[in-house]
């Protein structure tokens, strides 16, 4: 289970696609994920697309994975994306695609219904996180197969592999699934703000002991917790989600106004104590795990 290296340039653009940072050992059961966050834009995408390179940025959970670097020194794998969600997104389906986008046939076995479809965010998406159309005519299938065979499926195979690593390891995996959501998101009204939003698939992909606490030790840390409304999770947490296994899979969305400024994407004061509120909870989380037999984790 190996990601391409820094000095290998693929044939999409990438120096690598993706990237696991790896702790210098693997001290606890975790495994963190930040699939939104690249931010490395081909000029070949670009010279496709109708919009400029802020636009597309809009699609982008930038800098989440700087939130949660910290995790490689507290023992845990950090996986995330360079490519950009708005050329791929790996937190979908393997092939939930638009036929509207495409010169040519999809696959017959493609997902051509799903609501994330419809709205415009397949796996090659069709619109950026705002609803602007993202490419100035329609691309090749290929193109798309190409992108989901070459960048997807790989991702995908070395994602599960550090899974399946640590639940060997510990006896369980709990996968972290970060993300970003802006706040417009949430609503106008004020009971509707939050800063976190834990999605666990209604209860069906992570242990309830798990949810608690991190809702606990955010919640302790003067964050505001909501579960699964508006984000339930993805794919990901749906797909790698089996508590009963002792697989667990825990989405994280976290307030982009706290730690950024939605409108130049740059860093703000919040961000540093963001990171390390992040981090303590990492911690916590992790400490109360640490004596706990699968078995009841998995049962709880």
């Amino acid at each position: 289970m190996t990601a391409p290296q820094p000095d290998q340039t693929d044939a999409f653009g990438f120096a690598p696609a993706f990237a696991v940072d790896e702790p210098a050992a693997h001290g606890i059961p975790f495994v963190f994920n930040t699939g939104h966050s690249g931010s490395v834009y081909p000029a070949r995408f670009l010279a496709a697309s109708r919009l400029d390179a802020l636009a597309l940025r809009r699609s982008e959970d930038a800098h989440v994975e700087r939130l949660f670097a910290s995790v490689v020194t507290l023992g845990a794998p950090l996986m995330r994306a360079n490519f950009p969600r708005a050329y791929l997104d790996v937190n979908r389906e393997p092939y939930e695609l638009d036929p509207r986008m495409f010169e040519g046939r999809l696959p017959p076995f493609a997902n051509t219904r799903s609501m994330r479809v419809a709205g415009g965010l397949g796996t090659v998406p069709r619109v950026v996180a705002d609803g602007q159309e993202i490419y100035a005519g329609r691309l090749p299938v290929e193109e798309a197969v190409a992108r989901i065979e070459g960048l997807y499926k790989p991702y995908h195979r070395v994602l599960r592999g550090l899974i399946q690593r640590t639940a060997r390891q510990f006896g369980c995996a709990i996968l972290i699934d970060c993300h970003s959501m802006p706040s417009s998101s949430l609503g106008r009204e004020p009971e509707a703000k939050a800063d976190i939003v834990l999605g666990d698939r209604f209860g069906t992909a992570c242990a309830p002991f798990l949810v608690e606490a991190f809702e606990t030790e955010l919640r302790g840390r003067g964050l505001r917790v909501v579960r699964n409304k508006p984000y339930a999770g993805g794919f990901i947490t749906e797909h790698y989600g089996e508590p009963n296994v002792g697989r667990h899979a825990l989405q994280i969305e976290i307030n982009r106004a706290l730690y950024m400024n939605e409108a130049t994407l740059a860093v703000t004061s919040g961000f540093d104590s963001l990171l390390a509120a992040l981090r303590d909870v990492v911690v916590a989380v992790a400490g109360q795990t640490a004596d706990l037999e699968p078995r009841r984790i998995a049962a709880e």
